[in-house]
């Protein structure tokens, strides 16, 4: 039988393999925001321009005609602006001049700018850009990985921005660019595209990864997942959520390292409450990075082996001890003498002068 499914927050789309877009980040203004922005000043200053030569049109002569109408200020405008200069039509009284001396010259100076500022960013800056982030994509490694931005997905990217990894060193991969839209205001890379797919996990180098968070949203789809991130990927540590209780087991045979179920994590706080009402707060406060303690995970230092795990460097409580596969307890014997490449579980608080 296959994994059974649960609620689905969110639609899978399936693309194909050149259709997923490259690793990009949020840029602050939209491209035609920033186009449009650029285009209404530029056309905004030159029809002060055109105003002031309307105003002043007395002290303008035309050498064709030597009349000057509207179209002949707002053609005068575009050739002095434009610094092409006919000379059919020109200031003659000193405050023509000092206007344009004063005024216009600055004027297409700040248009010019204005233009030349547009072709950097739209060809010079963004071709820049896209080779940037595809050397960026060739190059990441140690990177964290999250695959699906629903709940829990966007809930564990703030949280590690929380505990400070740096946003640039997490990818996102998610179908919807809904989803992807919230995840770059957080800074963090994001990439459109099918997780299931091996191209897109190749294309963020996920042998490389520190980790791996899978929530896509269905059991089915998630444990698909980690068989194709641990297919490509033998050794990086894959963590993934689950609802159905059955599906658990075959999330470890797939791969995954870590298995959370959200429904029983929430089932023991509720029945622990009833036996302690501070229990859930506590535990609460244990899971995220925001509370007075933190729980932490590491491997024992060099001065740390050969003393009990009463006796941590850090002044942290030390709770358990990993050795070889195993999970030792604080009060067996064993954790009474740690030995080099233990992990220890400890209690840490996340603040100096906190105790708890």
């Amino acid at each position: 039988m296959g994994p059974k499914t649960s609620r689905n927050p969110f639609r899978r789309k399936a693309l194909l393999a050149d259709q997923f877009r490259p690793l990009r980040r949020q840029v602050k203004i939209p491209v035609w925001g920033d186009l449009g922005i650029r285009m209404t000043l530029a056309f905004g200053l030159i029809m002060m321009v055109i105003l002031i030569h309307w105003w002043d049109r007395a002290g303008l002569k035309d050498n064709y005609d030597d009349h000057i109408s509207f179209l002949d200020v707002v053609y005068f405008t575009m050739i002095s602006i434009t610094t092409t200069g006919f000379g059919d039509i020109a200031p003659i009284t000193p405050r023509a001049r000092l206007i344009e001396a004063v005024i216009v010259t600055p004027v297409r100076i700040a248009v010019l700018f204005i233009f030349v500022g547009a072709a950097y960013d739209f060809v010079i800056k963004r071709s820049w850009e896209k080779w940037r982030m595809a050397r960026i994509q060739e190059q990441l490694t140690d990177h964290v990985v999250v695959l699906g931005y629903g709940v829990s997905g966007s809930q564990s990217v703030g949280e590690l921005i929380e505990r400070g990894i740096d946003p640039h060193c997490i990818v996102v991969i998610d179908p919807s660019e809904d989803r992807l839209a919230e995840a770059e205001r957080l800074g963090v890379n994001v990439m459109a595209g099918d997780a299931t797919r091996d191209e897109t996990l190749k294309s963020v180098r996920i042998d490389r990864a520190q980790s791996v968070l899978v929530s896509a949203g269905r059991d089915d789809t998630s444990i698909l997942i980690v068989l194709t991130v641990r297919h490509l990927a033998p050794n990086v540590p894959i963590s993934v959520v689950v609802r159905a209780d059955d599906n658990e087991l075959l999330a470890r045979q797939a791969g995954a390292n870590n298995v959370i179920n959200p429904v029983r994590f929430t089932g023991l706080l509720l029945a622990g409450s009833v036996k302690g009402a501070h229990i859930a707060d506590y535990l609460a406060d244990l899971a995220s990075v925001g509370g007075r303690v933190q729980l932490v995970e590491r491997v024992v230092s060099a001065e740390e082996c050969g003393k009990s795990i009463s006796d941590l460097a850090s002044g942290g409580q030390g709770l358990r001890v990993y050795r070889n596969g195993r999970a030792i307890g604080f009060w067996e014997n064993e954790c009474q003498q740690l030995q080099p490449g233990d992990v220890v579980v400890e209690i840490v608080p996340t603040a100096p002068n906190d105790t708890d």
